[in-house]
């Protein structure tokens, strides 16, 4: 593939990797980025070991789309390079005080277009509009709240390897097995509480399981014989299915809230739990492994089940489509609970105001502790 360009505002230019010949339009960019999402998913249920590499970068770079960690990931790997750490916008990283180096290839990612809502109700606009996602990058949640989106584009990104400038403090807890976090019990309870539900350690636990999540009582039982590490993966587990597989959720049951494709959910759950323990530097990969190797074959005996139904609605209905899904749910689940268990990683994305932030405690993602602010790495690629 050829190197294409585009202009930035101050007459600089930026480069990203695209199919050979002109520049790409905007829509040939977006269809191409499609089409590297759908063969990354088509991949990731041939191949085993895939989906787990997924949940691996979004541990890292929580903070972004499903459909955009997958891009990221594979553009980097197509590079040869390794998987992305911090990744912003070109003025964003002027912002944090770095430049984008020299003959850099953007990363490119989706990015929604939006516009203002209408002032008069349109139901069937209204039907339409969805909220603008936390993966957007721009603007707050009150100016968020009145704007919808109305499409898709493609942005360019670049990786924090890809810049050079004001040194960045970027804590990156090691990922240990046998190792639970200060604070993350209490944490994940109370995002638990947020939910409306309550957290119960039990020795007589229903079905001698070692957690159940009760959605008509609103409470959550974990079996009191656990240990700490098992006590925690255990509660996120359910926090998976309190996210995914309420009464409520049509996509939840069919994935599993019922005892039709009870694989699928329990993946999904899963994928959660190892997701946001290892964000907090938790390594799970033994005891999650048989989950998540069988995540593919879930997709496919979700399908085979669809086939014979007739669909209804916008239910993903083949294994692609259900992939996405998955991938989608699963990220959007975990970056609700790192949001309130704010794990010492940022996300992917920068801390305003670069390492001196760090000094203020004022951060997109905070660190707690000011060891770990002493400790944390120094990128500088100047």
């Amino acid at each position: 593939m050829a190197p294409a360009t585009s202009n930035h505002p101050e007459g600089k230019e930026e480069v990203g990797r695209h199919p050979a010949g002109p520049r790409p339009s905007s829509e040939d960019r977006l269809a191409w980025l499609t089409q590297q999402l759908e063969a990354l998913l088509e991949n990731a249920i041939s191949t085993p070991g895939r989906w787990h590499m997924l949940l691996d970068t979004s541990a890292t770079l929580w903070r972004y789309s499903g459909g955009n960690i997958a891009l990221l990931m594979a553009q980097m790997e197509e590079r040869g390079q390794q998987q992305p750490l911090l990744v912003a916008g070109f003025r964003e990283w002027e912002r944090h005080g770095r430049n984008v180096l020299e003959g850099e290839h953007a990363l490119w990612v989706l990015a929604p277009r939006t516009a203002a809502k209408n002032t008069e109700t349109n139901p069937e606009t209204d039907a339409k509009t969805k909220p603008v996602v936390a993966d957007q990058n721009s603007g707050s949640t009150k100016e968020a709240e009145h704007r919808r989106i109305v499409g898709w584009r493609a942005q360019a990104v670049f990786d924090v390897s890809q810049t050079e400038g004001q040194p960045l403090y970027i804590p990156r807890p090691m990922v240990e097995v046998g190792s639970s976090p200060m604070g993350l019990w209490p944490s994940l309870v109370k995002f638990a509480q947020n939910q409306g539900f309550t957290v119960e350690q039990s020795m007589s636990q229903y079905g001698l399981t070692s957690g159940y999540t009760d959605f008509a009582g609103r409470k959550i039982q974990i079996g009191a014989w656990l240990g700490q590490e098992e006590r925690v993966a255990v509660l996120a587990h359910e926090l998976g299915h309190v996210c995914l597989h309420g009464p409520d959720d049509k996509l939840g049951k069919l994935y599993g809230s019922g005892l039709d494709h009870r694989g699928l959910a329990e993946v999904e759950a899963e994928s959660v739990a190892y997701t946001v323990l290892r964000a907090h530097g938790i390594d799970r990969s033994a005891q999650s492994g048989s989950y998540l190797a069988g995540w593919a074959n879930q997709v496919v005996a979700v399908e085979q089940s669809k086939l014979s139904d007739s669909p209804v609605g916008k239910d993903p209905t083949n294994r692609l489509e259900i992939a996405r899904s998955t991938l989608a749910r699963v990220t959007s689940a975990s970056r609700s609970i790192l949001e309130v268990t704010q794990p010492h990683n940022l996300g992917g994305k920068p801390a305003t105001g670069g390492a001196a932030a760090f000094e203020r405690g004022d951060l997109t993602g905070p660190v707690t502790g000011h060891q770990t602010v002493n400790t944390s790495p120094k990128i500088d690629a100047s």
